[in-house]
């Protein structure tokens, strides 16, 4: 019997490898504080013309086009990627197998498909998040008033701040409503190795924030913490056994999580605090939760549970509207088998 072809999700950690050490980069990009780019006539070359398209039409369509129309435009793309994305398709299944095995089938197929709707959508949000300007934003922000000013008293006494989120599909508006609203800050950001979209995205994501810092960079973490700036954290993907402990997540009790909310958390007088945005029907609320109480404390791996159990509740808000295209329990305990078995 031929034995079944397994699916890819994305190229090979390899080739990428291989690409990132061939591609010829400025040095600040994914090293350090990245403060901007500059733009280099050499982003002009044929070969780039097609980011730049897809850029112009994405600005376009967020700029010209009414709010709903982007939105059920990004529904049908949603719908499409369900269809013709079977590795993505797989990974989100298997996600919400795990997450949340009480569930019924019928249940999960229908979370599926919002989750797809939803990741459709964010394609404008993205486009939203980098391109519309101040005004047009803050007409689209809901938040509880007793929130907005204890999160402002703690940004006017610029205390070292850790913005504790997770990787909801609205993020990107998320991070920028923060800034408008609070305080601007810094990301934690995956560099990119074209360099176009890492102009573009470096340029949208400084629009009302200060910086960004490459996700492998702990020092400047470290000294944008001490300095009294915002950083944006997000520690609910899967990055491997390195630096991380297996806690609970969800239903699955050996979730491999990092132990960088606690880390950062430990240098002194730092204060955790959890936000992230939902999209409602009149616009987008931001949570913005007090910090967290005696934390952290001396056990990385309670505290490590702990940021678990608050990306749960986060989650938990608008659960179609959270990244489960990732796979989030790849790194399987020493002896277990994978969870993504039909997964190149």
């Amino acid at each position: 019997m031929a034995e079944k072809e397994k699916l890819k999700i994305h190229t090979s950690y390899k080739d990428r490898q291989k690409q990132h050490r061939t591609t010829k980069r400025n040095i600040s990009w994914g090293s350090g504080v990245t403060e901007g780019i500059p733009f280099s006539w050499s982003m002009l070359r044929p070969s780039f013309w097609g980011a730049w398209c897809a850029i112009s039409l994405l600005f376009l369509l967020v700029t010209i086009l009414p709010y709903r129309v982007l939105m059920a435009l990004g529904q049908g793309i949603g719908l499409l990627m369900h269809k013709f994305l079977k590795g993505r398709r797989y990974v989100v299944a298997t996600n919400l197998k795990l997450a949340f095995p009480n569930l019924k089938q019928s249940e999960r197929d229908q979370l599926e498909k919002k989750i797809f709707a939803n990741a459709g959508m964010a394609v404008f949000e993205t486009g939203i998040a980098w391109f519309w300007p101040d005004w047009r934003l803050k007409r689209m922000l809901i938040i509880d008033p007793k929130e907005l000013e204890l999160a402002r008293q703690l940004g006017a006494q610029d205390t070292r701040t850790i913005a504790f989120t997770c990787h909801m599909v609205t993020l990107e508006i998320g991070a920028r409503l923060y800034a408008l609203a609070i305080k601007p800050g810094i990301g934690i950001y995956r560099s990119s190795d074209h360099p176009v979209w890492e102009y573009i995205q470096v340029k949208g994501r400084l629009r009302s924030n200060l910086a960004l810092i490459d996700r492998t960079d702990v020092r400047s973490m470290v000294k944008a913490v001490m300095k009294g700036y915002p950083i944006w954290y997000a520690p609910d993907q899967d990055y491997g056994r390195q630096a991380s402990v297996f806690v609970p997540f969800f239903a699955v009790d050996k979730a491999c999580t990092v132990t960088g909310l606690h880390d950062l958390a430990r240098i002194k007088d730092v204060k955790v605090q959890p936000f992230w945005l939902v999209r409602e029907k009149k616009g987008y609320h931001l949570h913005v939760l007090p910090p967290l109480e005696n934390f952290p404390t001396e056990d990385v791996t309670a505290d490590t549970l702990r940021g678990n159990q608050m990306v749960e509740q986060m989650i938990l808000s608008a659960p179609e509207q959270y990244l489960w295209m990732h796979r989030r329990f790849k790194t399987a305990p020493e002896g277990e088998p994978s969870r993504y078995p039909d997964i190149a």
